[in-house]
């Protein structure tokens, strides 16, 4: 008879909890940079754009509070401009195209080889209202510091409890 209680308890307080939330659909747009520093573009960044694109995908997913959608449909539409950075709005359609309920805008300023800032927009779709805005300094233009940056954001800010 104990045997059996002890069986029964797990299923009933898991019974009991409440429902997990549902994973929100999030777009995750491609990294960009607004270079500031006057030294031109250089290949290593925009191979360091998509690596930490492809952090923030995988934290997101990782994390089981988000469900991130593919954003290829919708690259061809987006290249032709405006960037993102500067119209959420164009982010917040995309995203709705995408079906999902909100946009990451990522943003790297390069202010100089030393000094570089990520930036972070988490923005309603289809509304362009914003949910939160979130920024890191890095120094080093270096994949470890851009690494660094972003996964503080992404444990501190995106994914810090509410």
């Amino acid at each position: 008879m104990h045997s059996t209680r002890r069986a029964a308890l797990p299923l009933l307080l898991a019974a009991l909890a409440p429902p997990a939330a549902a994973a929100e659909a999030i777009a995750v747009f491609d990294a960009e940079l607004i270079d500031t520093s006057g030294e031109g573009p250089r290949p290593e960044q925009q191979q360091r754009l998509a690596m930490i694109t492809a952090e923030l995908r995988q934290g997101l997913a990782g994390s089981g509070r988000y469900q991130v959608v593919d954003v290829a449909p919708q690259r061809a539409r987006l290249a032709e401009g405006p960037a993102l950075h500067g119209c959420t709005a164009c982010a917040a359609e995309a995203a709705a195209a995408l079906g999902a309920r909100l946009a990451l805008v990522t943003v790297v300023q390069k202010v100089s080889n030393l000094i570089l800032n990520i930036n972070l927009a988490l923005i309603e779709a289809p509304s362009s209202a914003p949910r939160g805005a979130w920024s890191a300094d890095i120094r080093g233009n270096t994949d470890e510091s851009w690494r660094h940056g972003t996964r503080w954001l992404l444990r501190n800010r995106l994914l810090a409890a509410r």
